[in-house]
């Protein structure tokens, strides 16, 4: 009996669950932190869960005041560490990109603090945020790298959107002496 040598070439790596409707729907934890399905998005899912943020937050702003707002936010955000830790843990990676419950709680926070304001305003703050968060610049690449789990999932967005607010209020505080 001869025995075939085994062929040599990279190892098949195992593979990760697929992040779809049936794993979405599998656990309130997924669904939560795959942004209600905005983060199965198949391009850019972090934009498509901080647009989920934008809109939800315009929605349900006719019945949240603002003090409701920080509540949701403060538990969405502690929940969101929970639910963020355990989606990645399922799919068996530090932080999957469908995972986008920390931008829309990040988002929130942005739009709380920021409103009343317009459109314009409202889309600026999207883009800083977006950049900050896609980029990894300073403080927010720091948490990404050094900080892990679901803390590390939800604190580099929160620092993304400290700072989304602050080159904002410095925006508005040059536009205000023009």
């Amino acid at each position: 009996m001869t025995t075939e040598p085994m062929p040599s070439g990279p190892a098949i790596a195992p593979t990760r669950p697929h992040p779809g409707w049936r794993f979405l729907l599998r656990n309130p934890l997924h669904l939560l932190a795959l942004g209600f399905g905005s983060g199965l998005s198949p391009v850019a899912p972090g934009t498509a869960g901080t647009l989920f943020a934008w809109a939800s937050y315009l929605v349900l702003s006719r019945w949240l005041t603002a003090p409701a707002w920080a509540a949701v936010i403060a538990a969405g955000g502690l929940i969101g560490i929970w639910a963020c830790g355990h989606t990645a843990r399922a799919m068996q990676t530090d932080d999957p990109s469908p995972v986008v419950w920390d931008e829309i709680v990040a988002f929130w926070l942005v739009l709380l603090l920021l409103m009343p304001a317009g459109w314009a305003e409202q889309f600026a703050a999207f883009l800083l945020f977006r950049a900050f968060d896609a980029g990894k610049w300073l403080a927010v690449g720091w948490a990404d790298r050094h900080v892990h789990g679901g803390l590390g999932i939800m604190l580099d967005d929160l620092i993304a959107a400290g700072f989304t607010l602050l080159v904002m209020a410095l925006a508005i505080r040059i536009y205000a002496l023009w």
